[in-house]
């Protein structure tokens, strides 16, 4: 935290790593002869507790300091630690509350975060309403593999190009607070699902539409550097997403966020309000709709190609008078049938 602070950087600090380019990292504690379920054991969870509550002690006060953040993508190890949506809420809830304890109020963010699985993965134990309303902002990681969604469609599609929009307008159907924010926590261009020479053009839309959404906190665009290729065992895509390379020469990429930034900081683009809604009808086992090749997922691009910029109305709350007033709502589409 210091030496970032020497260079001028904010921080938001992971306290169980969790998933990292490409690898799960657990407590050490955790794998040994007598392995735990880092989501159900108690003594597992209690101690995750006391090391965010320590975490917190430690960096409450720091000025660089965005927050605490439980993990980085911790549903990625769901795999090896089953568990079921009420065991998963009641694990976040745990760990938020030693992270607030440890932090102090006020004193930044508490956040935690999971990859798109939560989303639009049907029956995923991380629930979008867990994303959507634990923790003080709903951060997002649209990566365009994801659901295979530049397999699908093209790594110059709207689709493509207008996903971080959409998982922006998505998170905030799920919050219960219509101004709760949502932070585009990471995306990025990751080779070959997005060609070097697309990267830029990538970029650039991507910072442009998700900006284009009320509410946004923020855009963080994964990574820095390119990993050198002298350290091995990486998937291919993982050496190739800095914005530098592995010498820290800027690549084309870094010239186009840097440009796209200076616009938006300029205030010339300002995020617009939007009054129309299409209603997203699915259930824990057809969340899968909302994901790329889904019906819902594919009327929303296409509705946004059309000029239309719809948000995001659970069918539960389409009936909400209230609701859809505080969000600004005032007409709704139903995704035709097919």
């Amino acid at each position: 935290m210091d030496l970032a602070a020497e260079a001028g950087l904010d921080v938001l600090v992971d306290g169980v790593q969790g998933h990292l380019s490409s690898f799960d990292f657990y407590p050490e504690w955790t794998r040994s002869w007598h392995h735990r379920n880092v989501f159900t054991d108690p003594d597992a969870v209690a101690a995750q507790a006391d090391l965010l509550r320590t975490l917190g002690r430690a960096l409450s006060g720091r000025p660089n300091l965005i927050g605490l953040q439980l993990g980085n993508e911790l549903n990625n190890l769901i795999e090896h630690n089953p568990a079921t949506p009420a065991e998963v809420d009641h694990y976040l809830d745990t760990l938020l509350a030693a992270a607030r304890e440890g932090l102090g109020e006020g004193a930044g963010l508490v956040t935690h975060s999971a990859y798109d699985a939560a989303w639009y993965g049907d029956d995923h134990p991380f629930t979008p309403e867990a994303s959507a309303r634990k923790g003080d902002v709903t951060t997002v990681h649209p990566w365009v593999f994801s659901g295979g969604c530049a397999s699908l469609y093209g790594p110059r599609s709207p689709q493509v190009l207008h996903l971080a929009e959409y998982g922006t307008e998505l998170a905030k159907a799920y919050a219960e607070d219509p101004a709760r924010p949502v932070w585009v926590q990471e995306t990025g261009a990751p080779e070959p699902h997005i060609p070097a020479a697309d990267a830029p053009h990538f970029a650039r839309e991507t910072i442009l539409n998700a900006s284009g959404c009320t509410g946004l906190w923020g855009v963080t665009w994964w990574c820095s550097h390119d990993v050198d290729r002298s350290l091995a065992d990486f998937p291919e895509l993982e050496y190739t997403l800095g914005l530098f390379d592995a010498q820290g020469h800027p690549k084309p990429i870094a010239e186009a966020v840097a440009a796209t930034v200076a616009e938006l900081r300029s205030g010339s683009r300002l995020p617009e309000p939007r009054d129309t809604a299409l209603v997203l009808d699915c259930t824990p086992s057809t969340r899968s709709v909302s994901g790329p090749g889904g019906a819902y997922f594919e009327e929303w691009m296409r509705l946004r190609q059309e000029g239309v910029r719809p948000a995001v109305v659970l069918a539960e709350r389409a009936g909400d008078e209230s609701h859809l007033t505080a969000r600004g709502i005032k007409e709704l589409i139903q995704v035709p049938r097919r």
